[in-house]
């Protein structure tokens, strides 16, 4: 979830309740028992859902996830752009009551179509209605349907980028947070968890920039879920409009509020290899065994490790000695001991080669 920026943030905690620990059979030589799921920095959505249930409020648990901060109101409204995704050449939409500077009507279709460096308005019978420019902006109804990527608010901007053309969803801020929370968490959890991931969400969104061409946020972890009008439900609409415009700030600038799904128990102090981040701090995280990510075990044979992990060992694989932890237990170096020598290894990205839910892991081998 996300970061956003959190270009690790941002996982689905959604899916976790869904995925359950694979097993390798009966001939399994290596098991890995772990804790926690996602990156482990900042807040813990599943940890927040149990501060909740034991009656914290909102601010209670930003407080208590991102060291030394506040909770502050914005001074003023924000738009953001989302990248919904990339066509070759064209897309489709309706919706809209003024495109490409021209009046339309909201239930035409009407398409995007990219010439070269330009983009032009087209209707649906393939009529050049107006030239855009390098960009096209479809906006004035309630919302615009786009096809192939849902319903939303704010405009719609068709961006040339290179030899493509940018979907990209230009959004008041409140209406951005509406399609976000609902896709990163249940809409089913308590209030206050909700409103803890509205103003966490609130707070990635602004102070986020890709740089991309058109657009500061991706729709998807490289920034935070975002899936606009479909999923927006009652709970979460309120849990937005009651902290409208809040984010957590430290010393008065907001922050990148950091989250993932499940935290083991322990969240840990930054990002690997990352400079540190002084509200970004190593806590613990009481209520964090709701998760049915808590604690996991995992099975491989010897077969699986030597495949998943055969391009950072010199041989065939004997051992995995953990060299150095984080704040949590989590692995930040391991060395890998093979057949023909041994290889260093960073934990995030032995995490990634093994397909691990976490870098909170121990392993130990069975003969």
């Amino acid at each position: 979830m996300g970061r956003s920026g959190a270009a690790f943030i941002g996982l689905c905690v959604a899916v976790a309740a869904a995925l359950a620990p694979s097993t390798a059979g009966a001939d399994t030589t290596w098991v890995v028992r772990g804790a926690g799921f996602g990156h482990g920095v900042g807040m813990s959505a599943y940890g927040a859902y149990g501060f909740a249930k034991h009656d914290f409020e909102y601010k209670r648990i930003l407080r208590h996830y991102y060291t030394a901060t506040q909770i502050d109101r914005l001074d003023h409204t924000r738009r953001v752009r989302v990248l919904l995704g990339t066509e070759a050449s064209e897309v489709a939409f309706s919706g809209a009551t003024k495109a490409c500077g021209r009046s339309v009507q909201a239930s035409r279709s009407l398409r995007a179509t990219r010439t070269g460096s330009s983009v032009r308005l087209v209707s649906a019978a393939g009529e050049t209605l107006a030239n855009c420019g390098d960009r096209l902006r479809a906006s004035g109804g309630k919302t615009v349907k786009i096809t192939g990527y849902g319903t939303f608010r704010g405009a719609l901007s068709a961006v040339v980028s290179g030899s493509a053309l940018n979907v990209v969803n230009d959004v008041e801020l409140e209406d951005y947070v509406r399609g976000s929370v609902p896709a990163e968490v249940f809409p089913s959890w308590p209030g206050e968890t909700l409103k803890s991931m509205a103003v966490a969400i609130r707070s990635i969104a602004i102070t986020t920039d890709v740089g991309g061409d058109g657009f500061e946020l991706y729709s998807d972890t490289r920034t935070q879920l975002y899936k606009g009008v479909a999923v927006e439900a009652e709970s979460t609409d309120h849990a937005v409009k009651n902290t409208r415009g809040q984010v957590v700030t430290y010393h008065g600038d907001p922050i990148q509020a950091v989250y993932f799904s499940a935290s083991g128990g322990q969240t840990e102090s930054g990002f690997l290899g990352a400079p540190e981040v002084p509200y970004l701090q190593s806590v613990n995280d009481p209520y964090d065994d709701y998760s049915p990510l808590h604690r996991w075990t995992l099975r491989f044979t010897q077969a699986e490790m030597d495949a998943r992990l055969g391009s950072f060992v010199e041989g065939h694989l004997r051992r995995i000695k953990v060299t150095e932890r984080g704040d949590s237990p989590r692995i930040n170096y391991a060395r890998l001991v093979g057949s023909d020598g041994n290889s260093t290894i960073r934990g995030d990205t032995l995490r990634g080669a093994m397909g691990l839910y976490d870098r909170w892991a121990h392993f130990e081998k069975k003969r």
